[in-house]
């Protein structure tokens, strides 16, 4: 970034002074007029982009202040490590990066970056977490309306209650309005400085929206990328507000009630009191606004489906010692869950794949999802009279709630509060944990056995009868059915990275299958000679790129998908 805007940076060098009026972001410079005419028709530079000064200086100060080019080698940025997540220039490569895969030309990035789906996102996120902020800001003005509303129909019961009964209970009415008095301005104040919060975060998210909308008219497209990877981490904590401002006590309906005592309807000389202020708190009902799962989401664009980038690297194999394994996952610390079937348990190994616990007596189990820290839900899945879905705290090691079921339910997901499994005849099956409603999104029968997995708007499941994958949006709407017998036989668990390219284990065929996230193409990552003996249950952990396969009896293995 220059040190002075208003000196052309070309006859500065010369030790002339001119001001300037444009500034090339691809030299990094400030141009006076006639730098202009020559940078314009100069062969090295006539397809740089310029900008008036005056609107260049409109950029937010994070985006001027971004650095093009790097700070230890001064040379301009060319590549892009997205393993390291950095820019990198020439000399960056040949010193820290000669191991690195994954290096991206920044000009094939930062191309149409503005009109990319990652610029889009940002935007409609930033959306959203506005109109998040400002429903639950409106949410709380109503209540605190209410709440005063509610007050003055318990002053009106108070006082008709009050013309029932003689002089002498005067005391006892005063008493019970001024403890109403405090309670109501004792709940009023702690809304008051959540609607302070909330519209001090409405200020900050429309300041990120301003900038935004200058950096796409103003800014270049290496600041743009740039610019965004450090706005994403802004709009990842706003979101996180509102979520958290949801599940805390903050955002708790505060109602207020009283009960009157019964006796004063005829033994008033026994009364001791007139009443108590009852003030209850339910929790925020309010549904947050959001598009797509964003777990692990990245600014720079995915890339299309190469089926040999897609190579696991083993970290680990053992001895699991279970019967009949039917679910798996990998917990956030690195612990690792299984549900078996046939011992009707959940079985819990440390990261090294030794026992931790186990927790028994739960009627019968199928498959399992991670639905919060050491909280998840398991399915009971084809046993008769045994329909339903607990939700296990893996801490206390207790089960905290019970969902009965009218049919069968075997592989489940979880995604936006929202349990999704199979549910036999009936298809597949939602069930919100919110309000604990059941939608069906398709009707289409999946078998006693069949897995389900989520990925932002899609559903995928399996069905080992008919020998194929299905992907499904949430209205049920078939996007593609994959099907080859000759890679995949007798198919089960099901999961999808972070990149939406789904894996499945075949039983049969002993193998993992990783299947573009468009149907399209395939590759056979895993087969028998890695160990897979009977493969019936996988697991891929978006935040940290590890898959766990299990076989049904015997050996497990976690890999590696970076």
């Amino acid at each position: 970034m220059a040190s002075n805007w208003s000196v052309c940076g070309v006859c500065d060098y010369r030790h002339i002074t001119e001001p300037s009026i444009v500034w090339c972001s691809e030299c990094n410079e400030e141009l006076c007029e006639e730098c202009k005419d020559h940078h314009s028709i100069s062969k090295g530079s006539r397809n740089h982009d310029t900008v008036s000064i005056t609107e260049y200086q409109k950029l937010p100060t994070e985006v001027l202040q971004v650095a093009q080019y790097c700070d230890k080698h001064n040379q301009k940025y060319q590549l892009f490590c997205k393993k390291h997540d950095c820019p990198c220039c020439k000399k960056c490569i040949v010193e820290s990066h000669t191991d690195c895969k994954d290096l991206t030309d920044l000009d094939d990035i930062t191309r149409h970056i503005k009109s990319s789906n990652a610029f889009a996102e940002i935007q409609q996120t930033l959306s959203e977490v506005a109109a998040n902020v400002k429903r639950l800001r409106t949410n709380q003005e109503e209540n605190l309306a209410s709440l005063g509303k509610k007050s003055r129909e318990i002053q009106k019961e108070v006082q008709e209650t009050r013309s029932k009964i003689n002089q002498h209970l005067d005391k006892l009415q005063n008493d019970i309005l001024k403890e109403l008095k405090r309670r109501e301005e004792e709940e009023s104040n702690k809304i008051r400085r959540i609607l302070k919060t909330l519209m001090d975060k409405e200020h900050e998210i429309t300041e990120h929206q301003t900038n935004i909308a200058i950096i796409k008219q103003y800014a270049s497209d290496l600041q743009t990328f740039l610019a965004l990877k450090h706005i994403e981490k802004d709009v990842l904590i706003e979101e996180q507000y509102t979520q958290s401002m949801i599940k805390s006590d903050g955002a708790n309906q505060i109602d207020v009630s009283c009960q009157i005592n019964p006796s004063l309807q005829g033994l008033l000389s026994a009364i001791a009191k007139f009443g108590d202020v009852v003030v209850t708190a339910d929790p925020c009902k309010i549904p947050i606004l959001k598009q797509k799962d964003k777990q692990a989401q990245m600014i720079v664009p995915v890339p299309p489906f190469n089926t040999d980038s897609k190579i696991p690297t083993l970290l680990q194999s053992f001895e699991a010692k279970l019967e009949f394994v039917t679910g798996c996952t990998l917990l956030s610390d690195c612990r690792i869950a299984f549900a078996c079937s046939t011992n009707e348990n959940l079985v819990i190994l440390k990261p090294d794949g030794s026992p931790e616990f186990e927790i028994r007596d739960l009627n019968s189990v199928f498959d399992l999802t991670l639905i919060g820290d050491n909280v998840v839900a398991v399915t009971s899945g084809y046993y008769k009279d045994s329909f339903q879905i607990s939700i296990i705290d893996l801490k206390t090691r207790r089960v905290k709630r019970t969902f009965k079921i009218n049919n069968i339910n075997s592989g489940v997901a979880y995604s936006d509060a929202k349990l999704i499994y199979c549910a036999g005849k009936e298809g597949i099956n939602t069930r919100n944990l919110n309000d604990d409603s059941i939608v069906n999104v398709t009707k289409a029968k999946v078998t006693d056995l069949s897995y389900v997995a989520t990925f932002r708007d899609n559903i995928f499941y399996t069905d080992c009868n008919d020998g194929n994958v299905t992907c499904i949006d949430f209205q049920g709407n078939v996007q593609w059915v994959f099907e080859n017998e000759s890679v995949l036989n007798a198919h089960f668990g099901i999961s999808v990275d972070r990149d939406g390219n789904v894996y499945v284990v075949g039983e049969y065929s002993n193998n993992v299958v990783v299947i573009s996230s468009n149907g399209q193409t395939y590759r056979e990552l895993l087969t028998s000679e890695n160990g897979l003996n009977g493969p019936v249950v996988i697991h891929v952990d978006r935040p940290s790129c590890k898959m766990l396969v299990a076989n049904r009896a015997g050996k497990a293995f976690v890999y590696s998908l970076v």
